[in-house]
């Protein structure tokens, strides 16, 4: 595996995705039993922010939240689960990647999450994760690492909050994934600014497959702003990402959720996105 500086992806050969063919839903989006491939991409919803991504021969991980609900996560604000996951570990089976947007939240690495990664591989994140957390890697913003055959893993920026909101949230990041003959995927992790995902896609206009955590959580720190991507933010973000598939995630499941999946599903609908959205079913392994 090899690490590069960023801004090094532009000589990558990379395969716009054809598109995607759909059954719809009564609200127009696509079923997760029914929604086609292009590429050999698989997902699969295990619930809040967790995703299990197969990609180019390798499974990676979004943010693994496994703990049975209820229960409340105490600290500076209280976090409280609703919805336990789909999946243990143990059905998700083996990982060869996490993707892990920031550690210092419970409804991103919660207990029996944090646990996994000690029989992962491989786990990415921020640099302030990394000092916090055993055997994690730390990449920098547009920081690009390889993994497994040819797939490529940049980091990209995120917000969790307003304009500064680093000061009370953290550092945050997202991931781009590239690999020759598949779809670039696009993972926000906790970003709130529609600004940083207009970053992303202008380094990379290409994405075919973008998981957005939605929701527009809100823990009562920043007024009225969100520290996830809120129902017209999505909308606004889809509309920046033209040429993706969107699958929404972290959207339901914790109590601090303004707009839940369904607000984000009525937005798309009225702003003439719905067939681009792919709406998992929680742990039905799905072709995006």
């Amino acid at each position: 595996m090899t690490t590069t500086a960023a801004g090094d992806h532009a000589d990558d050969e990379r395969t716009t995705p054809a598109p995607v063919g759909v059954g719809a839903r009564p609200d127009g989006t696509a079923t997760a039993a029914r929604a086609a491939a292009s590429g050999g991409a698989e997902a699969t919803f295990v619930g809040g922010p967790t995703l299990r991504l197969r990609y180019a021969g390798l499974t990676f991980l979004t943010d693994p939240t496994f703990d049975d609900a209820p229960a409340e996560y105490p600290g500076p604000v209280t976090l409280r689960k609703l919805v336990g996951p789909a999946l243990v570990p143990a059905q998700v089976g083996p990982v060869d990647v996490v993707l892990l947007s920031h550690d210092q939240h419970a409804d991103n690495l919660d207990v029996r999450g944090r646990a996994l990664l000690a029989d992962v591989p491989l786990v990415l994140s921020t640099p302030d994760a990394a000092a916090r957390v055993p055997g994690v890697r730390g990449l920098e913003p547009w920081e690009v690492t390889s993994v497994g055959e040819g797939v490529r893993v940049t980091a990209v920026p995120a917000v969790h909050g307003p304009p500064g909101a680093e000061a009370l949230s953290g550092q945050v990041t997202g991931f781009v994934l590239q690999a020759p003959g598949e779809p670039t995927v696009y993972v926000s992790g906790d970003n709130a600014q529609v600004d940083v995902v207009a970053q992303v896609v202008e380094r990379f206009p290409d994405v075919g497959l973008a998981v957005l955590f939605v929701g527009g959580a809100d823990v009562g720190r920043f007024g009225t702003e969100p520290v996830t991507l809120d129902a017209p933010r999505a909308v606004a973000a889809t509309a920046l990402l033209a040429a993706a598939r969107v699958v929404p995630v972290h959207h339901t499941d914790w109590a601090h959720f303004v707009d839940p999946l369904d607000a984000f599903v009525d937005a798309a609908r009225a702003a003439g996105q719905a067939d681009r959205l792919v709406v998992l079913e929680r742990g039905v392994p799905t072709a995006v």
